[in-house]
Formats: C-alpha cells, structure tokens, sequence
C-alpha cells in the first residue's frame, strides 16, 4: 500500500496578528503572506521561505504554529520532492505539540512528505516514529488518521519496515485497526499489510495480535480494507508456523475466503484466491477448502478473462489438487477443459505451469482419473504444445505425460497419439529435467504393450529417434539417466518383439554400451564411491545391464 488517506482542515491565519510578536516573527508573518500570494512561483523547501516557516514552526506562540503547520501541509499536498534535515526538522518538531491543530496538519505535511522514498528514510533516521506512535493514541480521529496515514507511508520502504516493527508501533496500528472511522481503519490495515512482507516483521505483527483483527475486518463494508486484510493473511500464511496458528484460532477463515472470491471487486477477488493458495500448501486447508464449496468459485475465477484472476485461481487449484482427495471432486466439478485450455496460454508461462501440474496431480492416484484426463484431450493438447513452450511448462507437461503413462490400459492411446514424436527430441533438451521426465514417459509407455510398432517407427527419427536417445543416455554420466535406458531396453526386450529386439542387437552403439555398463562396478573400488546410495545405483545398473546381455545371448 502506497498513499493514505490525510485529515488536515482548511487554513486559518486568524493567528498571524497575535499583538506580542518577536520582531523576528513579525518580519515572518510578512514575508509568509507575500510568499503565499506567489505559490506557484516559491520554493518552500530552502531559503527565504523555508526560513519564515521555521520561525513560525519554533515559536512558543501556539498560533504561529498552527500557522506554520498548516502551510506545510498545504504546500507538500501539491509540491512533494527529496527535502534536507532543514525541511524536516520544524515538521518533526511542530509534531511534538500538544495542540490538536498542529498535530494534525503537521502530520498531514509529514505524510504527505514521506510519499518520497528518500523522505522515508530522512524522516526516520530524524526519530520521526515516536512522535507519530504518540499521536496514533490521541483521542481525536484526524490526529490518529494522519498518523497512521504517514506510517503506512514510511512503511512501504523496506529499510524502514523492520525499525517500524521495533519502534512499538504495531500494538496501536493493530487497534486502530478496529476504528469506527474508516479512513483510520483504510490507513491502519493499509500500514498493517505493509508490514507483512518479511518473515521477521511478519512474526512481531502475529504477536501484536493482528491475526483475529485482520480476520475480523475482512467481513468489512469497504473494499479497500478488504483487500488490505486479505493480502496482509495471504503473506502471514506463507510461513507454515502462522498457518499452524490460523487453523487453531481462526475457524471461519475459509468460508471469509471463499465468499471474497464473489466480491465486486476484482481485486480482492484476486488476494482472496491467492490467500486459499497460501493456505492450501498444507493438508488440512486442502481437504477444507473442498468441503466448504471452494471449488465453484475457484472455477469461476478460472475461466475469467482477467490474467490476475486466472492466475490466482490457478495456483490455488494446483495446490489444493495435491492431496488424493481432492483429485475426483475437482474433476467431477468441471475443472479439465478450463484447465486444458490455459495449457495453450502464452501470455503467461506461470498459468500454464499451474495447469498442467495440477493435470498431473489429479492423474497421480486414480486409473479413472487418468482416463477423464486422456479423454479430455490433454494429452493432443500437449503434444501440440510441448515443443515450443518454455523449458519450465516443458518440464512439466513431460511429467504429465509420464504420470499418465504408468496406465497400462492408455499407454496404446498414448502412442497412438504420438507421445513418442514429442518425447524423443525432449530427451536431448538443454534442461536436464525435461531430458530425465522424458525418458520416464518413454519407459513408462514401453513397459507391457502389446504392440511395438509405434517404437519401432521411431528408431531412427525424428531427432536421431529412440536409438538416439537410448545411445546418449547409456554414455551419460548420470547414473539415473543410464538407469533409465537400461531398464528401458530390458522392457524392449521382454516385449519379445523379434523386429525391435533385432534393431537393439544391432546398434554398434547401444550393445557396446550396455557391456560397459556390466563392467562398472568391476572397474571401481567401493571405496572409491561417494556412498552407499551410488554404490547401490550402481548396482543396479550393472545388474540390468547383465540381464540385458543375458537376454540377447538367448536370442542369437
């Protein structure tokens, strides 16, 4: 939160003819007047005027102060820039007065002032937060609107955020929150949310006892306040210590949640979704969220127009898809084509990595699941897209692929589909995920088919074709991407496909790779290896690649 809402009257200068004047002061009451008939030519902020301020700002005359303070706050509504200590210290003092006049027209100019980011920082390194902290606790609500208005200034600096934090001033901010005014509770909660965005203040504010407030205000009439509190808990609930917290103290949190995903506002649409998403990263909120009829707005909101909405929504899905539970009712409440239609939504690659994660979590535990996935088109949708989306969209579209590829009864469809002529050039991607989830759809779908053709066709091309890739990971380094391979042609080979079989035997790459493979262990001491889970990586390797060698020394 930026700007705040200020409280300032309009200015009286009835008090510049008090008859006991200093000649001093005299002489700046004059030159005041004159300068103020020529505002829109004067530089308040150095010289000539600045010193007339100052001398009415230091006054002990409680009018002159008045005066001086209500200039202030005129001028710096129309005319803020980077100011020097000698701008700052009458404000600051002015600040200190015990008349609500001054107060509240000094704290006006104050944050009017600290709109500037280098005026954040001069305004707190000068020991502006005390007097300001004092005067959150006046009685008088245009006192505290201004005071509070100019912290929540100060605290968008991210320098400023932690000695905010420590300065005591989180206790008051989170009570006038409560305020009956709401221009206090819009610049209190305002302040409060600009509080949240490091893990240490969002620690001191949860003490401050700000989480039943914030919850309580996001039933509040104004949207502004609504927004304010419901981002504010969407970042206290990124720390899983604070969502341990709102699940044992804050029952009605979800329901809140789930009826701000209707608001009229799109904007507290978006922080309402992206709240649940936060709160949806441990189990409970996941299976809560679903029971408390989450799902309908939440796809509402994804078959929005709106990328902030689309994405929100998205993300939340994704997450509360992670517990099994939860994978039929999403299905069931119409999530697939709305989700396989932002696989294709370039305009954002962070919407599309959403989608198909959560494609991929709701395939992870139910043949049925997989089916609904399949006949949805996902799977077209992919292999349509796959080769020209992002690395991290393709990393996750492969592992999609593999998770649906564990079914024997889709794996022909799969093929039939063309999963191969994807999947193949994806295993010599630049990313080393893409390159490993590939191969495991390739293994996967080459594990008790009936029908080899589809491999078969593939053997050459595109992109150096299965006998590529099988040579390159074979010779990798990587013992699991070597695992991968070999444990691959073993499931070629039970296959007992004569046309296959007699490819593989035939490769002057692949053959002389795999008795590599059984030698690797012979060549290399245990104590040589790193540890325990190489050593039996190793192992296993070897051992696959003997049977491999075995199995064709049967077929010759």
């Amino acid at each position: 939160m930026g700007a705040c809402s200020s409280c300032c009257a309009d200015r009286n200068r009835s008090g510049l003819y008090e008859p006991l004047l200093q000649e001093n002061e005299r002489e700046a009451v004059a030159d005041l007047l004159q300068y103020l008939e020529n505002r829109t030519e004067t530089n308040f902020f150095e010289g000539d005027p600045l010193r007339a301020l100052s001398t009415l700002a230091f006054s002990d005359n409680v009018d002159l102060q008045r005066s001086a303070a209500l200039a202030f706050a005129e001028i710096t509504e129309k005319d803020v820039r980077a100011v020097d200590r000698d701008t700052l210290e009458p404000v600051l003092f002015l600040l200190q007065s015990h008349d609500v006049e001054v107060q509240r027209a000094a704290s006006a100019a104050l944050g009017n002032l600290a709109v500037n980011t280098e005026n954040k920082l001069l305004i707190v390194k000068l020991g502006g937060l005390e007097p300001l902290i004092r005067q959150m606790l006046s009685p008088n609500v245009e006192v505290q609107c201004n005071a509070v208005g100019c912290i929540t200034n100060l605290a968008t600096h991210d320098e400023n955020k932690t000695k905010i934090a420590k300065s005591g001033a989180l206790v008051p901010l989170t009570r006038l929150a409560r305020s009956k005014d709401m221009r206090v509770q819009r610049n209190a909660t305002g302040a409060l949310l600009n509080m949240t965005h490091s893990d240490e203040n969002r620690q001191q504010l949860v003490n401050a006892g700000a989480i039943p407030v914030l919850v309580s205000l996001l039933s509040s009439p104004d949207t502004d306040v609504q927004y304010y509190c419901t981002t504010a808990l969407s970042n206290i609930a990124v720390d899983a210590a604070n969502r341990k917290k709102l699940a044992q103290t804050e029952t009605k949190l979800v329901n809140s949640l789930i009826g701000l995903m209707d608001s009229t506002s799109l904007k507290v649409e978006c922080q309402a979704a992206l709240a649940l998403r936060n709160l949806a990263s441990d189990e409970k909120y996941q299976l809560e969220i679903v029971r408390s009829r989450g799902l309908t707005p939440l796809l509402r909101l994804l078959q929005s127009t709106f990328l902030p909405l689309i994405l929100s929504s998205v993300a939340c899905i994704r997450n509360i898809s992670i517990h099994p539970l939860n994978e039929s009712p999403i299905i069931d409440a119409g999530f697939l084509d709305p989700l396989i239609e932002l696989l294709a939504y370039d305009e954002n690659e962070e919407i599309q990595c959403h989608a198909i994660s959560t494609l991929r979590n709701l395939a992870a535990s139910s043949e049925r699941n997989k089916k609904a996935i399949v006949e949805a088109g996902a799977v077209e949708r992919v292999c349509a897209l796959v080769l020209n989306v992002p690395l991290s969209v393709q990393s996750e579209m492969t592992a999609c692929v593999a998770v649906l590829a564990l079914s024997d009864d889709l794996k022909p469809r799969l093929l039939q589909l063309g999963a191969l002529d994807v999947l193949i050039p994806l295993t010599d991607s630049s990313s080393v995920e893409v390159q490993g989830n590939s191969a495991a759809a390739i293994g996967n779908l080459s594990s008790k088919v009936q029908d080899y053709q589809p491999f078969i066709s593939v053997w050459d091309k595109p992109s150096g074709g299965l006998h590529g890739y099988l040579s390159r990971f074979l010779e990798s380094a990587d013992t699991t991407f070597q695992h991968i391979a070999i444990w691959t042609i073993v499931q070629f080979l039970e296959g007992l496909d004569s046309e296959l079989i007699d490819l593989i035997t035939h490769s002057p790459e692949i053959i002389p790779a795999v008795r590599q493979l059984t030698q690797s262990l012979d060549s290399t001491s245990p104590h040589q290896q790193d540890g325990d889970n190489i050593m039996n990586d190793e192992s296993e390797i070897v051992g696959l690649a003997r049977r491999v060698i075995g199995m064709l020394s049967q077929t010759d």
